[in-house]
């Protein structure tokens, strides 16, 4: 099963870019990753808030499979802790999901429309992080997850 991070906003901060490849990397081991850096759109500064959140909206959903499995990052979505991530994981795969999208939206979130597609909402925490943040966090979370499933000892229960 392919992982692949979607983001929308700037390239990776340069203060974390190298933690963000490091976790990549070590994924890798374990499943074909890839990130994938979706631009805001252009003149996004002379949007309001709404047309911004409808026009990355509109790109994502041009953008995903059917066969995808979308997951959103979103402040609304059930919360999990490592262990059930793991297990949601394995499910998937055992489900005969190919690809595994996580998508973190734009400095508004993410469109309704882009929501109603997701097959599921995640929230990391009830907390607010930088996008660049969110990045580093869920590439770490979804390489603990690749640990716990391979009974590998990074993780401590």
């Amino acid at each position: 099963m392919k992982i692949e991070f979607w983001s929308i906003g700037k390239q990776h901060d340069p203060s974390i870019k190298e933690a963000i490849e490091d976790y990549t990397a070590r994924i890798r081991k374990y499943t074909p990753i890839k990130w994938e850096i979706i631009p805001v759109p252009k003149h996004a500064g002379m949007l309001s808030e709404n047309d911004l959140k409808r026009q990355e909206g509109k790109m994502i959903l041009d953008w995903i499979d059917k066969d995808t499995v979308l997951i959103a990052l979103d402040e609304y979505g059930k919360e999990m802790d490592s262990l059930a991530l793991a297990d949601f994981i394995v499910k998937k795969g055992n489900m005969g999901s190919r690809k595994l999208v996580f998508l973190i939206g734009g400095a508004f979130g993410l469109d309704e429309p882009v929501l109603k597609r997701a097959d599921y909402k995640w929230s990391l925490s009830k907390l607010t992080f930088p996008h660049q943040l969110v990045r580093l966090i869920l590439a770490e979370q979804i390489y603990r997850a690749y640990t716990i499933i391979k009974n590998e000892k990074y993780h401590h229960k």
